[in-house]
């Protein structure tokens, strides 16, 4: 459903409550800290009004929209499920336990559920026809993606919050005790495990693994590291530190890199929650730029630009060889944004009530809206679809429109 005329400068829909924390009230909020001053009050701000856009245009149309439940949510521990997407196929988890695979129309192909609470979200390899899951127990277990028959599991160390990463006939997990873990794609064996530091305190995530290249893993870690592992054999390749904190407290300290970094065109990307964005140049291993943002949602990338939302509500793109902004938005402040994507010549962010906001990359106006039920952590894009999991469990596919 399109939003162009839903908005005014004061919203029709005064239920909006929600806050949300400026950064020091959110490493309080959402860190497990060890003797810290309970009689601490955040600071929180009220999220901003939209405003209607004044001649919106048409991006995205819907494709289907279901509702996978969310039966073991809480709003103390939001975390992100992300949508199984392939060649048309999908496959969705709830936190319940439930997965389901839908066909490129949307219709229910079969359904399973494993009896723990999932919490990474849904992982597809198109080649082997395998959906990856794991669970707040730390088991992850391999389906048929076109079935639902279950091909092996097994039992990691600690919970695996993130996607997994499935290349080269590895599935890499990053788990919350600080293991990076590599199994075989076909039976679930430990092939591989990869030891990083934990810190004593940090935020409550953890970034998924991605590809540095067609051999190579990149894994960004709570202490502010990004570690290149072969995924083969589990190797390290080099480490280079991104974050940076700085204080007198391990609150203020905190340097997590929870937002998946970016590799395009030899180009490396990565922010931090101390607040660096960090460009590097692979051939040279030469930093391009450091610039100061506080995020922990993943980058998107386009030919001139690299766009990042900040922990209160701003959405800023740089200028990807040299890191000067060229221009930034505050028309969604605090209203806990998602990670920007790009989705044909758009970037789309995501909100708490469910919109996802479409900006012109030229000049960062605000053209186009579309809605689903509940607030967003995440969204994907694979081709022209843009895929979205809110909170409460509703899942919703749309396509660029023609």
């Amino acid at each position: 459903m399109t939003l162009s005329n839903r908005f005014s400068k004061k919203t029709k829909n005064k239920t909006m409550k929600s806050t949300v924390m400026n950064v020091a009230a959110l490493a309080l909020m959402t860190t497990a800290v060890v003797g810290c001053n309970r009689g601490i009050k955040p600071v929180v701000n009220d999220p901003v009004e939209l405003v209607q856009i004044a001649q919106p245009v048409s991006v995205l149309q819907p494709i289907f929209s279901v509702d996978v439940g969310n039966k073991k949510a809480s709003k103390k521990d939001p975390l992100a499920l992300q949508v199984g997407y392939s060649n048309g196929q999908t496959v969705t988890a709830s936190r319940g336990g439930e997965l389901t695979g839908f066909d490129n129309a949307g219709q229910r192909l079969w359904s399973i559920n494993v009896d723990e609470q999932i919490t990474g979200g849904v992982t597809i390899d198109s080649l082997s026809q395998t959906a990856i899951v794991s669970t707040r127990s730390g088991l992850v277990m391999a389906f048929d993606s076109t079935t639902g028959a279950k091909r092996w599991q097994k039992q990691l160390s600690g919970s695996v919050l993130t996607p997994a990463l499935v290349s080269n006939n590895r599935v890499i997990l990053s788990a919350n005790d600080g293991f990076l873990h590599g199994l075989s794609l076909q039976t679930g064996q430990s092939i591989w495990q990869f030891a990083t530091q934990v810190p004593a305190i940090s935020v409550r995530g953890s970034a998924a693994p991605t590809l540095l290249d067609d051999k190579t893993a990149l894994l960004a870690t709570a202490d502010g590291r990004l570690h290149a592992i072969t995924i083969d054999n589990g190797l390290p390749q080099w480490s280079r530190r991104v974050g940076v904190g700085a204080g007198s407290s391990e609150v203020e300290r905190m340097s997590d890199v929870d937002g998946m970094p970016v590799v395009d065109n030899n180009q490396l990307y990565a922010i931090s929650y101390s607040g660096q964005l960090l460009g590097i140049d692979l051939a040279s291993r030469q930093v391009m730029f450091v610039n100061e943002l506080a995020s922990l949602k993943s980058l998107a990338v386009n030919d001139q630009q690299i766009i990042a939302t900040s922990l209160e509500g701003r959405v800023v793109a740089y200028d990807r060889n040299n890191g000067n902004v060229l221009w930034e938005s505050e028309a969604l402040a605090y209203r806990d944004l998602t990670n920007p994507v790009m989705i044909g010549n758009y970037i789309a962010v995501g909100d708490l009530e469910g919109v996802v906001h479409l900006f012109n990359p030229a000049n960062g106006d605000i053209v186009s809206r579309v809605q689903t039920k509940g607030a967003l952590t995440d969204l994907q894009v694979q081709g022209n679809r843009l895929m979205t999991q809110s909170t409460s469990g509703q899942v919703a596919i749309w396509q660029l429109a023609r």
